[in-house]
């Protein structure tokens, strides 16, 4: 699968792509109730590219009710473990065999370079379908320890019907990070991708079809906010939601949440991630590797990316001099061509919205350092901007995109504070040889995962979320994901003769 084509390959593929643009709802693909459609543009180029089912409140509906009717007759969570993972792997299989046309499509609808989409983002998602595939006949339920007169029972049980909403940064790796446990764990989804880039969710619910998922069990519905999240986030059928995207958006989903049927909700939101480099960090060659990669990979439309650079004041002009050489390695450019780094935003809005925040770098007088120019309306340079204080909104606010902020300290204590001071806490990362030092950095900075002497996220085994405003109610990822799709019963049977003592 990393095997990569040429820009030329690519591009014939993206002309004779055939482009899923309809909701799939009980098995098949249909239009929305109402004929509407909406049109989904090439963000590197403005055209559009396809005109995709406009969904509305009714066909959350009625996508709801095929959910429900599946989970109602048991046709995939009374299925035994064995026959439900033997699905899920075939599913991967299938994934895998429709990968390159996956990654072009995905390239098409969201700006991103198409190796990254074919290296990364789709061997990624298929890993994780298998690894929670594997997981299905490994969970045991439990008994407790509760004396001879009885035998308690604890099991887990599929909670039911299961709302997905996608964001459009990672559309299709984000889809699997919840596929992979909620199907394991036997619910019934409705899955609401993201406008900008509805049309991997929709080819991968055909996919999921083919492979023996039963009718109903996955429906893909494309829209807006307005016309289907909300109607998912208040259905009183609905008893889940798993949502990634804005802390603004997020906020609503618990709103819908407590208006209606008290639905649980998981959140993965923003974050402001700090990348601490001591002045003990070591070879500084190697941080700007890693940094350089941390805010600027995916276009920096990333909400783990490293997007506040503290650094002491002792190693600053040394470490930028090196981000600067890496920064000549990145290419940018059509997302096509498999020899640029760096694509297009994912939409016009999106791009005027970071370059409204460089225009204000530029007001402030801060120090551009690199970057900083845009191109044909849809790129941005990977720009570093310096001397940018706590006060700053290029320090507070999450500008999604490819801006790295550089702030000094000069003691650990105030590396401390200035990363905790951000309402997020979903990453960071520390760069120190000391180990003590490393140590302090991890269990003192308030944020979901830590990464020490380099940029990630862990892997598929380890937990993925965030503290305050960047997560709530479960985690994506790991073992830890699959408890947010379902719920805990306890079963007491006494076990005493009643006759006995008689």
């Amino acid at each position: 699968m990393s095997d990569l084509l040429t820009a030329q390959d690519y591009a014939e593929l993206a002309k004779n792509c055939v482009l899923p643009t309809q909701a799939f709802i009980n098995g098949a693909y249909r239009p929305s109730v109402s004929g509407k459609t909406f049109p989904t543009t090439n963000p590197a180029t403005g055209e559009t590219l396809a005109h995709i089912a406009a969904c509305n409140s009714e066909d959350v509906d009625i996508a709801v009710a095929a959910a429900g009717a599946a989970f109602e007759d048991g046709r995939w969570h009374h299925q035994p473990p064995a026959a439900r993972k033997a699905v899920l792997l075939q599913f991967a299989r299938l994934l895998e065999a429709d990968a390159t046309a996956l990654a072009v499509m995905e390239s098409l609808d969201s700006g991103k370079p198409v190796s990254e989409c074919q290296n990364t983002d789709l061997p990624e998602a298929i890993h994780t379908l298998r690894w929670h595939a594997e997981l299905i006949d490994k969970i045991y339920d439990n008994t407790a320890p509760v004396g001879s007169g009885a035998t308690a029972l604890v099991v887990r049980e599929p909670v039911g019907i299961v709302g997905l909403v996608l964001p459009w940064n990672f559309p299709l790796l984000m889809l699997a990070w919840k596929l992979g446990p909620a199907l394991a764990a036997g619910c019934s989804l409705v899955v609401k991708p993201a406008m900008e880039t509805s049309m991997t969710a929709l080819r991968v619910a055909e996919l999921a079809h083919q492979a023996g998922l039963p009718a109903g069990v996955r429906n893909a519905l494309p829209g807006s906010g307005r016309e289907v999240g909300e109607p998912i986030g208040r259905h009183p059928d609905i008893r889940m939601i798993s949502f990634t995207g804005s802390t603004e958006t997020g906020r609503l989903f618990l709103r819908y949440a407590a208006e209606s049927n008290l639905k649980n909700v998981t959140l993965e939101c923003g974050g402001k991630n700090p990348a601490v480099v001591m002045d003990d960090a070591g070879d500084l060659d190697a941080v700007a590797q890693q940094l350089v990669n941390g805010a600027f990979w995916n276009m920096g439309e990333n909400c783990s990316a490293s997007s506040r650079l503290l650094v002491h004041q002792h190693c600053k002009e040394a470490l930028l001099e090196r981000i600067g050489e890496q920064l000549t390695h990145w290419k940018m450019g059509n997302p096509l061509d498999p020899v640029n780094n760096l694509g297009a935003l994912v939409s016009r809005a999106h791009f005027d919205k970071v370059s409204r925040y460089i225009a204000q770098a530029k007001r402030e007088g801060l120090r551009i350092v690199f970057g900083g120019a845009t191109h044909d309306g849809a790129f941005v340079e990977p720009t570093v901007v310096d001397g940018v204080t706590a006060d700053s909104a290029l320090f507070r606010e999450e500008i999604f995109g490819p801006v790295l902020t550089v702030t000094t300290f000069t003691t650990l204590d105030e590396a401390i504070a200035l990363a905790n001071d951000t309402p997020y806490g979903l990453a960071a990362s520390v760069y120190t040889q000391n180990l003590n030092t490393a140590f302090r950095l991890s269990r003192e900075i308030r944020a979901g995962i830590v990464t020490v002497n380099g940029f990630g996220e862990g892997d598929t085994t380890t937990p993925f979320g965030g503290y305050k405003e960047s997560g709530f109610g479960g985690r994506d990822k790991s073992l830890w994901a699959h408890d947010q799709y379902t719920e805990i019963k306890t079963i007491w049977i006494n076990t005493l003769d009643p006759q006995a003592g008689k």
